[in-house]
């Protein structure tokens, strides 16, 4: 019987003659064309970082926009009984106390040139008395006042001889109230049409 054997044959070794140049060479086209490789790999890699990190960052602003736009819907919502309510009891009452201010300001300036020509303030009666308290004590003006029950409780008019200046409150508190209530209403209907 005879076993087969698994020894390693012998073999003969072939030298490789090569001048030095020629190996030189080989050296360095084998220097060249794994640096060429490595470069190549290092730019693929940048590359996909860098277009990772472009993922990363349009995922997060996507994420910091909706984060935006709810925290502004909730702190909307959050303030719109507030300031409907500054609308519907602050305001008118501000206007309330403050009109008597307000005719004495625009009565002042223009007075000043008219010293002896009679002005008739023209309120709604409620509001009248107020102004006559605060206005006759201000001033020593030739003033008569008149009440006007079609007149607003914010409405004032002042009648110079040749002019007339209007006071109107009531027009104010109604403008911010409507803006309120129209930039309220239209934020709603913006959530309803995304």
């Amino acid at each position: 019987m005879t076993l087969e054997s698994f020894e390693a044959e012998e073999t003969e070794e072939q030298e490789l003659a090569l001048d030095a140049a020629a190996f030189e060479e080989a050296k360095l086209s084998a220097f060249e064309t794994g640096y060429q490789a490595g470069w190549d790999d290092a730019v693929a890699a940048q590359n996909a970082e860098t277009a990772r990190l472009h993922s990363d960052l349009g995922q997060n602003l996507q994420a910091l926009s909706f984060t935006y736009h709810e925290a502004r819907a909730e702190m909307l919502d959050a303030l719109r009984p507030l300031l409907f309510e500054i609308c519907e009891k602050l305001l008118p009452q501000l206007a309330h106390d403050s009109l008597a201010g307000v005719v004495v300001e625009q009565l002042m300036p223009v007075a000043e040139g008219l010293t002896s020509v009679p002005i008739v303030v023209t309120a709604n009666p409620v509001a009248l008395s107020q102004i006559e308290g605060i206005v006759a004590h201000k001033t020593e003006l030739p003033l008569s006042f008149v009440a006007e029950q079609t007149l607003g409780e914010g409405q004032v008019y002042l009648r110079f001889s040749e002019s007339e200046t209007r006071i109107d409150l009531d027009a104010v508190v109604a403008a911010i109230s409507n803006a309120v209530t129209t930039y309220f209403n239209a934020d709603l209907k913006d959530e309803t049409d995304v």
